[in-house]
């Protein structure tokens, strides 16, 4: 089977229950491996990108010759393959070496397309405040590979509050020397907010709960959906509803005048992804870990196999899985077959009339799930089948993920997996792996969190993020 750019796409060994449709990145990819290797023509390409503070990540590949067949599906695979290394890493410039003519279409892609335009907006004019470009050039000519890992969080001395922002909650922790002496689950609505004022006066409000049950603040550490720097907001979903004017204004220091409002105090703000990462390798005391979080939209953090984190983006929401040309469109890139639509809340509101569930197309996503956890605590098993087809997505997800990332474990965890409901998410995703990736079901261990952690690992990796005089 072809899509409609000409990548000749593989059909899954385990097919999702409720989506036959699907036809996973990762079998894609290795098919069109394969085939350039068979061909004993393949040209190299190596591509580059890099970050406003120098950081420079190469990547190789081979590509059939101009001229052949089947280099009709190059450009669909170095389209997909560049796009899966920018929201992995992240970057406002791309180097390419390779032949001249598929750099050209990548130069068009991101100039005339609405997909291409969207990624160009978000990682040149608001992730690194600089214009995005595709660069030919030779392999001789890139600049040399330059990576920065740093320590994060793991101090835990001393009072500190913790937050995690999220979609439709936002939950506050008390945390002293490490243990949670409070917490809280707050309501809001961030979204659809077009004052930032909303935003921050609901995030304060929350950290003087906290704070009123510490005999002293000595810092606090927060996460969010979405790309922060220095603690400066550059993407965030959280904020969408806010008019770009007022983005650029008071939404990218929204932390840094919180942080003033403290009286200073170290305070730190991350992406969600990378605090669930962190809470999992604090939890397990291992490392090169890749956690995901299935909420209202998906979450990726990273953990190298030094302890470390990175200047990598690891938004796993925007990273394309599925490579068919029926498969979901995401609603803010317009993009098909992004994470998001995979492995959240909007995977599990997509799947439930496929499912047989009969629900009011109106109601809120959330609702949709606590539906849905209801009915798979009764056993029903048109339930099951919305998890396992998650499930099943995630095993193949898996195995991609692992062509860029060195994983030892998977930290699974999110509203999604709440319930026996996640158990079910586990379970089919290593049926994925043991079928069709056996040496990746050997190495990769798939991981949630306990019953404790999942209540308050979130916080206490938040809380630990800054270092405090109390260290």
């Amino acid at each position: 089977m072809n899509d409609n750019r000409g990548l000749k796409l593989v059909a899954p060994r385990v097919t999702p229950v409720l989506d036959p449709a699907f036809r996973p990145a990762v079998l894609a990819n290795a098919a069109y491996r394969k085939a350039v290797k068979a061909s004993r023509q393949g040209v190299p390409v190596t591509i580059a990108l890099e970050q406003a503070d120098g950081s420079v990540f190469h990547f190789s590949t081979e590509i059939f010759p101009e001229g052949q067949a089947e280099a009709k599906q190059n450009a669909a695979y170095l389209e997909r393959f560049v796009k899966f290394l920018l929201w992995s890493r992240g970057g406002f410039r791309v180097y390419f070496a390779g032949p001249r003519v598929f750099g050209e279409e990548l130069q068009r892609y991101y100039k005339e397309t609405v997909t291409g335009r969207f990624d160009a907006e978000i990682m040149g004019e608001r992730v690194y405040e600089k214009p995005f470009e595709v660069v030919i050039t030779d392999k001789t000519q890139l600049p040399p590979p330059r990576e920065a890992t740093k320590p994060l969080g793991r101090h835990l001395k001393g009072c500190r509050i913790g937050f995690d922002l999220g979609a439709s909650a936002y939950k506050i922790a008390a945390v002293v020397d490490g243990k949670v002496v409070f917490s809280e689950e707050l309501p809001w609505q961030p979204s659809a907010q077009t004052d930032p004022q909303y935003h921050f006066d609901h995030i304060m409000e929350g950290l003087k709960r906290a704070a009123a049950k510490l005999p002293r603040v000595d810092g606090i550490g927060g996460s969010a959906a979405g790309v922060y720097v220095n603690n400066r907001v550059k993407v965030a979903s959280l904020f969408r509803g806010v008019p770009k004017e007022l983005f650029d204004s008071r939404v990218k220091d929204l932390f840094l005048e919180m942080k003033k409002a403290w009286n200073d105090i170290p305070f730190e703000v991350v992406n969600d992804g990378e605090v669930t990462a962190l809470a999992g390798s604090m939890s397990m005391k291992d490392n090169a870990v890749l956690g995901t979080a299935l909420g209202s939209s998906q979450a990726g953090g990273y953990v190298t196999p030094n302890g470390n984190i990175t200047s990598w983006l690891n938004e796993l929401a925007f990273c394309p899985v599925d490579y068919s040309p029926h498969a979901p469109v995401d609603e803010w890139s317009k993009d098909r077959g992004c994470g998001a639509q995979y492995f959240s809340q909007q995977a599990v509101g997509r799947l439930v009339a496929v499912a047989g569930i009969e629900l009011d197309a109106a109601m809120p996503l959330p609702e949709k799930l606590k539906h849905v956890q209801a009915l798979m605590a009764r056993g029903d098993y048109r339930a099951a089948k919305i998890y396992e087809t998650i499930g099943v997505y995630l095993g193949y997800a898996i195995a991609h993920y692992a062509e860029f990332y060195k994983i030892k474990n998977v930290l699974v965890l999110g509203r999604v997996t709440t319930g026996e409901g996640g158990s079910i998410i586990i379970n089919h995703a290593k049926r994925v792996l043991k079928t069709e990736f056996p040496a990746l079901f050997k190495k990769i261990r798939l991981r949630t969190p306990s019953e404790r952690d999942k209540r308050h690992g979130q916080a206490i990796a938040a809380a630990s993020l800054p270092w405090a005089a109390t260290q």
